[in-house]
């Protein structure tokens, strides 16, 4: 390397040094970083490196000096993250069930690199998570972008709709037939991400988890299904549809503890209509989409919540939980 191309780079390779090696807990000192840059053949002077960091400080680089009887030093102080913000960003690619194991290693590996290498190695302590079943399907990241330049581009898409068969793989729904629909919004739930889109030859919207959907294609055709889109409240579309399944939708009157209030309100959300009933007991209202997953919530709380109405609903209840002990009798006989 030459000396001028040398000099152009110093204060890149500072830069580098102070942001990949030091933070609060290890500064490096000013003889140290001459040697350094000598390692990477450019030559320095202590006057020179004091110059040097003050343009970088200028810049913006948030650099400091600590002052020590051991000779103190400099480093790095503030990042685009800190260390708390990773550590957030680091569990929730773990724990995401769309991201494969391969790309969260990938990114974990990239979120890292925003941190000093002292730092990094607790990030990696931190990825802990078992028997978290993860998805296989490699593809959903090139479909997730697809899915935002439809949306952006208010374009209709294709794709195509995986299932799991007895041999433990995805394949296509339908005899591979292609799926038409207009995207409106991305959904993260219950720890899956789920496209939110109007079907026009079913007349209403639908929602499909992405790490399902392969074969993504952006047509020329505008968008359908603006006004519906429109008239929906996203947050209270995924509460009330219980592990994304849909249902139709109901108008439902639950009595239950006061021990169970956070869980309730934790499913349905704050806004709800709460107020007492008779014998201690708790009443809500709240809108659900009536479906199994929503009667299989209700039996996991057991006889501490009840359906008080509409009485359909309770009727319709009543009989799912009869036809599933109907059937553990015909197996015991």
């Amino acid at each position: 390397m030459s000396r001028a191309s040398g000099q152009k780079l110093k204060l890149l390779y500072l830069a580098k040094i102070l942001a990949e090696e030091t933070d609060e807990a290890h500064a490096i000192s000013t003889q140290e970083l001459i040697r350094r840059l000598e390692s990477l053949g450019i030559h320095s002077e202590r006057k020179s490196i004091y110059d040097d960091i003050s343009c970088l400080q200028q810049f913006g680089y948030d650099i400091l000096q600590l002052q020590s009887r051991q000779g103190g030093g400099y480093y790095m102080a503030g990042r685009e993250f800190e260390l708390a913000e990773l550590k957030l960003l680091v569990d929730a690619v773990q724990s995401s069930r769309f991201i494969t194991p391969k790309k969260s290693r990938e990114l974990i590996s990239k979120l890292e690199g925003l941190a000093s290498r002292h730092d990094a190695g607790k990030l990696r302590r931190q990825v802990h998570v078992v028997g978290r079943v993860k998805s296989e399907n490699e593809s959903v990241y090139y479909g997730i972008d697809a899915l935002h330049r439809a949306i952006q581009d208010n374009c209709q898409i294709t794709f195509r709709y995986l299932e799991w068969n007895e041999e433990k793989r995805l394949t296509p729904r339908r005899q591979g037939q292609l799926y038409r629909v207009s995207p409106w919004a991305l959904i993260w739930r219950e720890e899956n991400y789920y496209l939110l889109a109007w079907d026009e030859s079913a007349g209403m919207m639908k929602h499909y988890r992405v790490d399902k959907m392969a074969d993504v294609e952006e047509l020329a055709e505008e968008r359908k299904g603006q006004e519906p889109f429109r008239e929906l409240d996203l947050a209270v579309y995924a509460d009330k549809t219980f592990g994304m399944f849909g249902g139709r939708e109901e108008t439902v009157q639950l009595s239950f503890p006061e021990g169970l209030v956070g869980v309730v309100l934790d499913r349905f959300g704050r806004e709800i209509s709460l107020r007492r009933g008779g014998d201690g007991m708790l009443l809500a209202r709240v809108d659900v989409a009536v479906s199994d997953q929503f009667y299989g919530w209700l039996a996991g709380l057991g006889s501490r919540i009840q359906i008080v109405g509409p009485q359909r609903v309770r009727e319709e209840y009543c009989g799912r939980m009869r036809e599933i002990l109907e059937g553990y009798a015909d197996i015991s006989g």
